[in-house]
């Protein structure tokens, strides 16, 4: 920029250990996927083709290829290893990664009936040669697991090899850390983060108010999944206190001043108006 504005949160540069921003590509063409890539790549991290979406697309090579050119990793979604790990195929998925140069794996077990034990082994078996996700929490709302499991289920990923663990919300953000209602579940969090490093971890957390308060409890570089494509930039200015909601959560000038400035207080901008 040729300007300056002070007192900025200092974000972490990619390739991050922290700070990461996963976005979830649903379904993009391929021009959109270069527009994305073209206004985004700097403040995109991770993308992952959501669910099966990568078996139905015509044209992933291509689309890969996008991705790879502003070196952004992909990987495919958990839903496709639980259908591969389902049919009893998990060779078979683990060879149609090689096929299309993938690095990243999802393991996951919210939708299958997959043991703790079994996911635990594959992590171990995948890690030596992939990243490894791993993801924690049920894709079922009615599945609710008390706050020890959840603790005990993260660091067992984590012992096996996993790299971060994805702490479940689906793309809607109502399940897993999430009530019904989109409501974040912040008793458990709180649990998790009393034993678990923030670091380890990855928050679904596709909804403007989700991400909001993530950053808000944990700061900027709070690692962040499911961001839709056209959300990245506008998640990166919540990170950054560019945008109300987090625009006084990021500034050293003292109540005083802000008072001067502006005759409103902060919970008056709580809310961001539209």
């Amino acid at each position: 920029m040729s300007y300056q504005l002070n007192h900025l949160p200092e974000r972490t540069k990619k390739p991050r250990n922290n700070g990461i921003t996963l976005a979830l590509d649903k379904g993009l063409s391929i021009r959109q996927t270069e527009d994305f890539c073209e206004v985004a790549s700097d403040f995109t991290d991770i993308v992952k083709l959501g669910w099966g979406t990568s078996m139905v697309y015509k044209n992933l090579n291509e689309k890969l290829d996008v991705y790879k050119s502003y070196n952004i990793p992909v990987y495919f979604g958990g839903t496709l290893f639980e259908a591969f790990v389902l049919r009893n195929q998990l060779d078979d998925y683990v060879a149609h990664l090689h096929d299309f140069k993938i690095q990243i794996i999802e393991v996951s077990n919210g939708t299958i009936r997959l043991s703790d034990q079994r996911k635990n082994d594959i992590i171990k078996e995948l890690s030596s040669e992939f990243t490894v996700l791993s993801e924690v929490g049920s894709k079922n709302p009615n599945d609710i697991m008390p706050p020890y499991k959840w603790v005990k289920m993260i660091n067992s990923d984590l012992e096996s090899g996993a790299w971060k663990v994805i702490c479940e919300a689906r793309e809607s953000g109502t399940v897993g850390v999430f009530r019904s209602n989109g409501e974040i579940r912040s008793g458990l969090i709180d649990e998790i983060i009393d034993q678990i490093s923030i670091d380890h971890l990855l928050f679904e957390a596709p909804k403007k108010e989700q991400q909001v308060w993530f950053i808000k409890k944990f700061g900027s570089n709070v690692n962040l999944g499911n961001i839709l494509p056209g959300e990245v930039i506008p998640t990166e200015t919540l990170r950054l206190g560019l945008r109300s909601d987090t625009l006084f959560d990021f500034h050293s000038i003292s109540n005083k001043e802000v008072s001067d400035l502006y005759p409103y207080t902060k919970s008056d901008f709580s809310q961001e108006t539209p």
